[in-house]
């Protein structure tokens, strides 16, 4: 599966004039840690298989589906016999979809989803995923279209599940809807201005709650603390500008929003353990 390979990083090649590529893939073979730049989704359908992201080991069962976001370090291990669909989609081509960048940010690094803990979605993103299997195999015209419209559908299946948070909270129906709406915003918000001094003030400000009221409905949409979130959005950009070698550590710590490079490589080792400069190493394309 892994066709080019330079030091950790995977050049994925893309099916000609498409921006994807997918793989029915029964191969007896186990692919070393790695990263790419597209986001990865697989679903074993014949036996388990084995994936190790984030220092945690994942064994997938039949029909569970892991998604693994872009950059994202990872290992694949595979049984004797066994398969499994293997999809790696280029997202950068949706950047302009905001709501896209949050549910990823709120999955980020890697979602698993397994009948039992998803029951409500999982079937139906089963379901998306066997069709852009055979969407894929068969290729007919405007077959890539196809492909992007069912794996919308399988994102926005996730972020509703997420947004279903807010009826956790004693608030009316009516409520529930400006809520989820009024924290997506927020959410894009971040990311589109982590770089910024941005404050648990400012935000709860803009959002129109007390500090305390705010702090408390944004971890429970998000899972996260307002602080937490932010950091992560930073740390993700750290990532692409480690990626250029013309950057210093103090310019890539300053030019993620970060005040000082004590506070970044802190930071940056909470989140990825390890530092931005062993980070840059391990990343280097060879």
């Amino acid at each position: 599966m892994i066709e080019n390979l330079k030091g950790i990083f995977e050049i994925v090649n893309f099916r000609e004039n498409t921006n994807l590529t997918l793989y029915d893939n029964i191969a007896h073979e186990d692919y070393p840690p790695h990263w790419h730049t597209p986001l990865e989704i697989i679903m074993p359908i014949e036996n388990i298989y084995t994936v190790t992201c984030t220092e945690q080991t994942f064994v997938l069962q039949e029909n569970d589906i892991i998604l693994i976001c872009p950059y994202t370090l990872h290992a694949l291990h595979a049984p004797v016999k066994g398969r499994r669909i293997i999809f790696q989609p280029d997202i950068s081509i949706l950047k302009e979809i905001r709501d896209l960048e949050t549910v990823l940010s709120v999955i980020s690094p890697v979602f698993l989803i397994t009948p039992e803990k998803y029951p409500e979605i999982h079937p139906q993103i089963r379901t998306l995923l066997i069709e852009i299997m055979d969407e894929y195999e068969k290729n007919t015209p405007l077959a890539e279209a196809a492909i992007y419209s069912k794996f919308l559908s399988i994102i926005i299946l996730i972020g509703r599940t997420y947004t279903e948070n807010i009826k956790n909270f004693d608030i009316t129906n009516h409520k529930q809807q400006q809520y989820a709406e009024k924290f997506i915003y927020i959410c894009n918000y971040i990311s589109a201005h982590c770089t910024d001094n941005l404050s648990l003030d400012d935000m709860a400000s803009i959002a129109g709650f007390s500090k305390f009221h705010f702090t408390r409905l944004f971890k429970q949409f998000t899972n996260v603390s307002f602080y937490k979130y932010l950091n992560q959005k930073r740390i993700a950009t750290a990532e692409k500008l480690l990626a250029n070698p013309e950057y210093t550590i103090t310019d890539v710590a300053l030019n993620s929003g970060f005040s000082s490079v004590s506070s970044f490589i802190r930071m940056f080792k909470i989140i990825k353990n390890c530092t931005p400069t062993e980070f840059r190493s391990m990343h280097t394309v060879m």
